[in-house]
């Protein structure tokens, strides 16, 4: 469990979700923005640092991006709804090329150690061994969890990661309204 008291008469079996949050376009209101609302919508989240980073594979201007987590016992589907609803309240068009500038980009990247390859869902998704944006901030607030499908910790998987011309730089949160940093980990 998170040390959390708001855990209290939850299901200590509810899977433990992470999602990677990004945006580059207006990022400081959005950022706040989406923690609020999936505060709202998931309770309690576990946040870590705002990382900036350079675009990768367009030009632009760079990202903000974080990793949050929660318990919840919504389905994987139920989540990803939620997720698209909370993109749209926030500017995202499903028209964009894949790598653009975003108001909003949350990705579920894993839900408990669920392993899932069905259309256009992984779990978990393949960017959190291959960008520093996405394992960093996940290996802040979940250093002791295990890689479902390696079982490596997302610690050992950070030291270990290659960085090389990773530019990223860990700069200080805008506080959310509810949201509190804790660490993510089951002890």
């Amino acid at each position: 469990m998170w040390a959390s008291s708001s855990n209290a008469g939850k299901n200590p079996d509810m899977p433990k979700v992470f999602l990677s949050i990004g945006s580059n376009i207006d990022r400081e209101r959005h950022i706040p923005s989406a923690l609020a609302e999936l505060e709202r919508r998931f309770g309690p989240l576990a946040v870590s640092s705002i990382y900036e980073t350079e675009a990768v594979g367009f030009e632009g201007p760079p990202f903000h991006n974080l990793v949050v987590g929660f318990d919840t016992e919504l389905s994987i589907r139920e989540i990803s709804e939620i997720l698209t609803e909370v993109e749209e309240m926030h500017g995202r068009t499903r028209l964009s090329k894949k790598f653009s500038s975003r108001t909003l980009d949350l990705d579920l990247l894993l839900h408990g150690d669920a392993v899932v390859h069905e259309g256009k869902l992984n779990l978990p998704r393949d960017e959190i061994t291959r960008y520093a944006f996405v394992l960093e901030p996940l290996a802040e607030i979940a250093p002791n969890r295990g890689h479902p499908v390696t079982g490596q910790r997302y610690a050992d998987l950070w030291a270990a990661f290659d960085k090389t011309g990773v530019t990223q730089k860990r700069i200080s949160p805008p506080p959310p309204p509810q949201a509190s940093r804790r660490e993510a980990d089951a002890k």
